[in-house]
């Protein structure tokens, strides 16, 4: 079983100690041969930032892999969509027992995001040390 996820990418450019690189996110209907008359194929271009110490041993146009552990995929999920779930469904029950009333509950529950995705902000350089990609070359 695969401890790594990974995709394949071009070095788009280097500066002090990140690597960005262009990955193509493909879904899996998008190499089936009628994927461009069909309009479930889907394709996008994203840019990832790869902070290593060798970065000024990549060059721009270079293939590489990025890569990440399972853990840290599964961690990156945690803060970004478990959290915030539940804290959204949360806050909305506990308002609705409260005011009975499911528009304020609705508004609160929402409301109730904003500060959570605040401290992400705040603590966005160590969850960056913590959520880490690592780059190999192709």
């Amino acid at each position: 079983m695969h401890t790594k996820i990974s995709h394949s990418g071009i070095v788009e450019s280097i500066s002090e100690g990140c690597v960005k690189v262009r990955i193509l996110q493909t879904s899996a209907c998008a190499a089936c041969k009628v994927a461009s008359h069909c309009n479930a194929s889907d394709k996008k271009v994203k840019i990832v930032d790869v902070f290593c110490d060798d970065a000024a041993t990549y060059q721009a146009g270079q293939e590489v892999v990025v890569s990440a552990s399972k853990e840290v995929a599964a961690h990156a999920l945690l803060l970004g969509f478990g959290i915030p779930f539940l804290l959204l469904i949360l806050s909305l029950i506990l308002t609705l027992k409260l005011t009975g009333n499911e528009g304020i509950a609705a508004l609160v529950a929402l409301a109730s995001l904003v500060p959570y995705y605040f401290i992400l902000w705040l603590c966005k350089d160590r969850i960056r040390q913590q959520l880490a990609f690592s780059l190999e070359r192709n």
